[in-house]
């Protein structure tokens, strides 16, 4: 359990709540939130409507960002190298790329946390993270 003279200290997020100042509400409602299951801190956000914008703002630090992984679970990053584990069909190309191909200087998909992009055989072809491994 949470030491009482802690809890009554976060009491005074009642009064900045209400602050007109985007940043203050934010932050207390971020604290808020990390108080959430208590019951003063359940009954101070109820008492607040805040603007949507503030809102997301507080709540996106509580928010995981999505990594490119490979298929192993390892975080990729733009710049590696990476092994195919398996042999891949290029699509719209007259080749297969075989099992163990190395693949330099990957591109992350910014929109699609399951694709990369190399190049294999002078050509820059889209990768499913599910079929390299990080070397």
């Amino acid at each position: 359990m949470e030491n009482p003279d802690a809890v009554m200290h976060w009491h005074c997020l009642a009064g900045s709540i209400w602050n007109a100042e985007p940043s203050v509400q934010a932050l207390s409602y971020r604290l808020l939130y990390k108080h959430k299951d208590q019951e003063w801190a359940s009954e101070i956000t109820d008492t607040v409507e805040l603007d949507e914008a503030v809102s997301n703002w507080a709540l996106s630090a509580f928010q995981v960002k999505e990594l490119h992984r490979d298929s192993n679970g390892t975080e990729l990053l733009h710049g590696d190298t990476v092994v195919l584990t398996q042999g891949l069909n290029v699509k719209g190309a007259n080749f297969m790329a075989p099992k163990g191909t190395i693949v330099r200087r990957i591109k992350l998909v910014p929109d699609n946390v399951e694709q990369i992009e190399g190049k294999i055989n002078d050509q820059t072809i889209v990768i499913l993270t599910k079929y390299v491994r990080k070397s």
